[in-house]
């Protein structure tokens, strides 16, 4: 007990975190006190171990991971419960939705999707002027990093070329605010080039937005259709993900005592136990928690039936190079056609055992395989499939070695090419690099400029000012700096190599 106090002591102490930063922290110590849902022998060691991970979403799972609403439901409706009339202008539809995004939980406590804003708001924008839909998109958005102040919060716009993706884009360049993060969602044949062009721009400018394939996510979906939330996460609008569990793959790896070992015993037994994992999971959430009586249930703006499991991976790299070596192959992860080709059966071997495992409480009765991003404490082990920091090849390498992965990650799957910061003096370069990236199957582009203040750090933004006045102990108003700082110091996120677009093809460039 007397440690409990302690911890507890040291939260309400730390100079760095503002009240509301406190009361966060607090309520994850309360929740941790909990026991834990009951796990099986195996499970629960796997866990302990770390081969699978609950992403520290909490002992009990009150709320699902991430949350869709269908925003129109309100902004048609209004809203009963919270005493709302439906909104008839620009103001009040923006008005509306500032409330709205309060009452929306997440595992950050702030909502990860605040909508498919420009179709949300164009209804809204008869009679108003280009100037005023910019100058009430401004005041917007400064509310939302100001009051909402975390990374995780991610808006869509697109495919369409329309007044508010505009001037969303417009905005979100001035601003260069962490929140919210963006994607542009690209179709070739709906969006314009000058929007796409617009969007890359943006790119060079501030490290925002992503580029989404929209065709490849929009034939996964049904036609209430998708959202991109948090990170880079691809999920069903009105519904969302219960939990993200996952695998690391690294640690799998390293318990095969061979190639043939690692896919017909050792992998397939750690990806049964992170099922397990994530079932125990959704069943608290749907038969304890009580959380589908809510009133976001009772007016439409979710459906219990639209919720998902995210089923993550991670460290690809380390276990293909830790299966290279015991097989006695020198070629690595990202750099060699035998261990990039390993790499591809992994992904390909688990996306079927994902697709044959059935899970009740789950939307289509199966988990979708996810990409993951990793998290601030994840030392030795790369994000995903993403070729390790320090080390990546030219963009154009980058993104044939990587390509063919993406095919399998239906509910998410993100690189991060760092440019270098001459892409300034020649921005077409990146939307040449973007479309050739979509069009060679990448479900998502997504690019940091080496000169940037505002960068990515797994898939969410930071300022790097702001992680040196973080390490300077001046603490952040924003609640994804200490992870940002966390993951520089143990994650290497700061180590990746810009690379420039052109010529780092011909050879003895830039050795």
């Amino acid at each position: 007990m007397q440690e409990i106090i302690e911890k507890l002591q040291n939260i309400t102490d730390d100079k760095t975190l503002n009240p509301a930063q406190k009361a966060r922290y607090l309520s994850i110590e309360a929740e941790n006190m909990l026991p834990y849902p009951a796990l099986d022998a195996q499970t629960a060691e796997a866990l302990k171990q770390r081969v699978i991970c609950d992403m520290y979403e909490g002992h009990a799972p009150y709320k699902p991971r991430y949350v869709l609403p269908d925003y129109s439901i309100v902004l048609k409706n209004g809203s009963a419960y919270l005493e709302l009339p439906p909104p008839e202008t620009l103001d009040e539809a923006i008005n509306t939705l500032m409330i709205a995004y309060h009452h929306v939980p997440s595992v950050t406590g702030i909502p990860v999707y605040i909508g498919q804003l420009d179709d949300l708001l164009l209804p809204f924008c008869d009679g108003v002027s280009d100037d005023a839909l910019y100058r009430k998109i401004k005041l917007f958005w400064r509310y939302l990093d100001r009051v909402l102040p975390d990374a995780f919060m991610h808006a869509n716009i697109g495919p369409t070329d329309n007044r508010v993706a505009r001037a969303i884009l417009r905005v979100d360049a001035e601003l260069k605010q962490i929140a919210p993060n963006l994607t542009f969602l690209y179709d070739p044949k709906i969006s314009s080039e000058d929007i796409l062009a617009m969007a890359t721009n943006n790119i060079v400018e501030c490290s925002k937005p992503h580029i989404a394939n929209h065709p490849l996510h929009a034939k996964l979906f049904d036609d209430r259709g998708y959202g991109i939330v948090s990170c880079y996460n691809v999920l069903p609008i009105a519904g969302g993900a219960s939990t993200l569990t996952r695998v690391n793959l690294k640690e799998v790896a390293l318990r095969a005592d061979s190639v043939v070992h690692f896919f017909a015993e050792v992998l397939p037994h750690y990806m049964e136990l992170n099922f397990r994992l994530a079932k125990v999971r959704v069943d608290y959430l749907f038969n304890k928690s009580n959380f589908f009586t809510s009133f976001l249930v009772e007016e439409g703006w979710i459906d219990p039936d639209r919720f998902t499991v995210m089923y993550g991976i991670y460290a690809m790299a380390e276990a293909v190079n830790i299966l290279q070596e015991k097989e006695g192959l020198a070629g690595q992860y990202g750099f060699d056609d035998v261990a990039n080709k390993l790499g591809y059966r992994m992904s390909e071997e688990m996306a079927r055992i994902v697709k044959n495992r059935p899970l009740e409480n789950v939307w289509r009765g199966r988990a979708m395989l996810h990409s993951q991003a990793g998290i601030s404490i994840d030392e030795g082990a790369t994000p995903g499939v993403r070729i390790p920091y320090g080390t990546e090849p030219d963009p154009v390498s980058h993104v044939q070695a990587l390509a063919p992965h993406h095919q399998y990650y239906s509910s998410g799957i993100s690189e991060i090419l760092t440019v270098d910061e001459t892409i300034k003096n020649n921005p077409e370069a990146m939307l040449q690099l973007c479309k050739g990236a979509l069009e060679s199957g990448f479900r998502e582009f997504t690019a940091n400029v080496a000169s940037n203040d505002l960068v990515r750090v797994t898939g969410y933004m930071v300022r790097l000012s702001d992680i040196a006045k973080f390490k300077a102990c001046k603490g952040s108003r924003t609640n994804t700096t200490a992870l940002a700082s966390e993951a520089a110091d143990g994650t290497g996120i700061l180590d990746r190599k810009p690379r420039v677009v052109g010529h780092e093809l011909y050879p003895s460039y830039g050795q």
